[in-house]
């Protein structure tokens, strides 16, 4: 293929995908969420990795693609809140150098019930999301 890159312009800004297993094992079923998802044209994709307890060089292979393939038109791939074990081992392979890897606080506490707290919830930026869990 020769020529410029067609880029195609964003149809949603952001989706998050809450990803509990990341792993050659459910290597198929996680690419085939991510592909699906990248065919909406996210200009901002957020890996939600709170309840994923393990990742191995398949997903963070998988990571990687995905990053490139949101790269090409300009689109962003985020991983957010991984636990410690998985911070290490993105650190490890160096993917805190190439894509942003954020911790999100917790949502803040009211100090008494039935109070409103005092500062109004962010408001909701999430169009789109997706649970992917590892077939038994």
């Amino acid at each position: 293929m020769s020529g410029p890159l067609a880029t195609t312009s964003c149809t949603l800004p952001l989706v998050e995908v809450c990803v509990t297993e990341f792993d050659l094992g459910c290597l198929p079923a996680t690419g085939a969420v991510f592909d699906q998802l990248l065919a909406l044209h996210p200009a901002q994709v957020v890996v939600d990795l709170s309840g994923c307890r393990h990742i191995d060089a398949a997903g963070i292979g998988l990571l990687l693609d995905v990053h490139r393939r949101l790269a090409r038109t300009d689109g962003v791939l985020t991983v957010r809140n991984p636990n410690p074990r998985i911070q290490r081992i993105l650190h490890t392979a160096r993917l805190d150098q190439i894509l942003p890897i954020v911790d999100t606080a917790p949502p803040p506490c009211t100090s008494s019930a039935g109070q409103e707290p005092s500062a109004p919830p962010p408001p909701l930026v999430a169009h789109g999301r997706a649970s992917v869990r590892a077939a038994n």
